[in-house]
């Protein structure tokens, strides 16, 4: 038996999270590995049933409103999937542990994720799974207002206090870290 992954697709907004995340589960596809994949439940952006990339791939996936549903999920199976697949992970409290759990059982586990919400803080969920991760890709978008490389990811509209408010280019624009507003007001601290 190979060794299972954990694979981490993280960076900002628009960075290709989920594109890479589909091209990996292609290549497992091909392979014949049994797949199963998850999204958040709150995260309708493009369809409810599949995750879906800005630039129109998808794969057809189970909705959830946390980790214990995708670990039940999981165990309705007759045999353990091969890989399991998380679009979207920060949005889903208790996945961090679900989906180490998964891992721990023999279970290729690949997630994509922001790691910093707008504020600049980071997501529990997200410093659950690092520690695990075999893989970590660091998907940077381009900054909207130099080109330079984006890191982070601002808010320019919604509820600034929300780290976690659904929605694409009309809420959130990636950013460098000379154009991150938020980058001195982080609090390190906790």
């Amino acid at each position: 038996m190979k060794n299972p992954d954990l694979i981490l697709f993280v960076g900002p907004m628009f960075g290709g999270k989920t594109t890479r995340l589909l091209a990996s589960l292609d290549r497992y596809h091909h392979q014949r590995k049994n797949i199963v994949a998850f999204k958040p439940k709150l995260d309708e952006r493009y369809s409810a049933s599949s995750i879906n990339t800005h630039m129109g791939g998808k794969i057809e996936a189970v909705r959830v409103s946390n980790g214990a549903e995708i670990e039940a999920r999981v165990s309705r199976f007759a045999e353990n999937p091969d890989v399991v697949a998380v679009d979207e992970a920060f949005m889903i409290p208790g996945s961090g542990n679900s989906l180490i759990n998964l891992y721990k059982s023999g279970i290729t586990v690949l997630a994509s994720t922001l790691q910093l919400a707008s504020t600049g803080n980071s997501y529990e969920e997200v410093e659950t799974l690092m520690p695990w991760a075999t893989k970590i890709e660091i998907c940077p978008a381009v900054c909207t207002i130099c080109g330079e490389d984006a890191f982070f990811t601002t808010k320019t509209g919604g509820r600034p206090e929300d780290e976690i408010e659904v929605g694409g280019s009309e809420l959130y624009e990636p950013r460098c870290w000379n154009h991150f507003t938020n980058l001195t007001q982080v609090d390190i601290s906790k």
